[in-house]
């Protein structure tokens, strides 16, 4: 089953992710082949940002206030006249090189790939995504539509399929017919231009394993020819 990718997109989890490392990785450090070294710059980075992130709430927090105190004092109102208060940050932690991160991630491969590393020890590293669930029954296509060179271009978002069902309407009193399945996410429409404009309609569905999944997309439409 695929899964997510370990780490968190936003910076809080990004910090939590660290902190956790740096209180679990040293009992396994002899057991994953990793210097004291490798620890030191974990835990040094770890409370490097989570000082800094720490410092940063109590500054917006500040520079929110002092804004709202600025309009007040220019514009007139309710309020009192004292200035506001400017936020104590928290005890600095050392600094540390910039690259918090990126030395994160190169880690986590040197863990990944020591002989000893196993599912069992990325779980409780916090280094296994969680697993995806990917509910295919309801999956419908969104479809978006434009015009290159005069030829329509659909475009639709992939996620979780392996390729996309294309049907269209020519407006010709045939119905919907068999266009394409393509992988591709943007797939042109190639057909010859009619000399007088009429109106073309596209549907899709996905496809997993090469098989329809979930549901047809809305139809929509676009004027070609003339």
């Amino acid at each position: 089953m695929p899964k997510n990718y370990y780490l968190p997109n936003d910076d809080a989890g990004r910090a939590a992710l660290l902190e956790h490392l740096a209180a679990h990785l040293p009992a396994l450090a002899n057991t994953l082949e990793l210097g004291e070294s490798h620890i030191k710059q974990l835990e040094a980075d770890a409370a490097s940002f989570s000082y800094t992130l720490s410092s940063l709430e109590s500054v917006q927090a500040t520079a929110k206030r002092w804004t709202a105190y600025k309009n007040l004092q220019r514009d007139g109102g309710e309020g009192t006249a004292a200035y506001p208060h400017v936020a104590n940050l928290p005890p600095a932690a050392p600094a540390v090189p910039h690259g918090i991160i990126p030395r994160l991630t190169s880690l986590v491969a040197r863990i990944k790939a020591a002989k000893n590393y196993s599912d069992d020890i990325g779980r409780e590293l916090n280094i296994i995504g969680a697993a995806q669930i990917v509910d295919t029954d309801s999956a419908k296509p969104i479809l978006d539509i434009s015009k290159k060179a005069g030829q329509p271009s659909i475009q639709w978002p992939k996620g979780d399929a392996d390729a996309i069902e294309i049907w269209v309407d020519r407006s010709d009193e045939k119905g919907f017919g068999f266009l394409t399945i393509a992988n591709s996410t943007r797939v042109p429409d190639n057909a010859p231009l009619p000399a007088t404009p009429v109106t073309w309609q596209y549907k899709a569905i996905y496809r997993v394993k090469d098989n329809r999944v979930g549901e047809w997309s809305d139809v929509v439409s676009i004027t070609a020819g003339g």
